[in-house]
């Protein structure tokens, strides 16, 4: 599983015109699920962004969680996250999950997030989605599932 994590001022997620979800002050969390992804895997990844230390502190140091914070989450999930792109121009994408297991894994993440507490609002899995994201800084940070077991 694999999550690009934007620090964000605020967010939103728009369907077909529609305000599907939206954020003030805290982090997007775009979030692919890979063949073979596992309950494991989401706790990882949902423990590392919800207590990843990259919000300013009293001395303008990333010190700071978005739970310390009390940032908010919208969480967007996206296969395109595991893309093969090594050979050619086009990208593979054989390595994400079928819809079925993606979205079970996906919705289990959503409700491990909600369960810190933070606000979570999230887009529609498996629909064109407009995502709009004010980046704070900007950071961004990758997070791989796999690297917790290297």
């Amino acid at each position: 599983m694999k999550a690009l994590v934007q620090r964000v001022v605020k967010a939103s997620v728009t369907v077909n015109g529609e305000v599907v979800g939206e954020i003030g002050a805290g982090l997007v969390v775009l979030l692919g699920v890979a063949n073979g992804d596992t309950e494991k895997d989401a706790d990882y990844l949902v423990n590392k962004f919800v207590n990843l230390r990259i919000f300013m502190d009293a001395e303008e140091k990333m010190n700071l969680s978005a739970l310390e914070v009390k940032g908010e989450i919208l969480l967007v999930s996206q296969f395109t996250l595991l893309a093969d792109s090594r050979h050619g121009r086009r990208p593979a994408f054989i390595d994400a999950a079928p819809p079925d297991q993606a979205e079970k894994l996906f919705n289990y993440a959503v409700a491990q997030t909600q369960k810190t507490g933070i606000t979570v609002a999230t887009g529609r899995f498996q629909t064109h989605m407009e995502v709009e994201i004010h980046n704070s800084g900007p950071v961004t940070i990758i997070l791989d599932s796999k690297d917790k077991f290297q």
